[in-house]
């Protein structure tokens, strides 16, 4: 059985945006790019629990960190303008089921009025060659 592995001479020092990076996908997929030789960017909420990766790894010290809602459109416009990526990986979303049944509207905002923030932002910038958006269908 052949394994493919990453090919790090084309991550490294490619710009990468990570939305989504406090959360347990986002956060090790900044791991990951960051042993790649990625410069990584990240925009994201603050951590809401006590004990999580993102300060269990140190994630901070691997990526410029930037937190922020993807609801707020100047805000994250402002972050992914100035980081310029080349690649772009949207994990930013609310993913909880329980909480999206008490607070569906917010659910709907996040996820879908975020990602069409995101790649809003996105449009017109010269850098961005590629982006992946990832999502989950069981919080509607």
């Amino acid at each position: 059985m052949t394994v493919a592995l990453p090919d790090q001479n084309f991550w490294r020092g490619k710009r990468v945006l990570v939305t989504g990076h406090t959360g347990f996908k986002g956060g090790w997929l900044t791991i990951w790019l960051h042993r790649l030789g990625a410069r990584v960017s990240g925009i994201s909420l603050q951590p809401n629990v006590a004990s999580n990766l993102f300060e269990l790894a140190k994630i901070e010290s691997l990526c410029d960190s930037h937190f922020c809602d993807i609801r707020n459109t100047d805000a994250l416009s402002k972050h992914i303008k100035n980081t310029q990526p080349e690649v772009v990986f949207h994990l930013a979303a609310q993913a909880l089921v329980r909480h999206s049944y008490r607070e569906p509207i917010e659910t709907f905002s996040t996820n879908v009025m975020g990602t069409a923030h995101v790649l809003d932002a996105l449009r017109g910038l010269e850098c961005v060659k590629s982006v992946v958006i990832v999502t989950t269908d069981k919080v509607y």
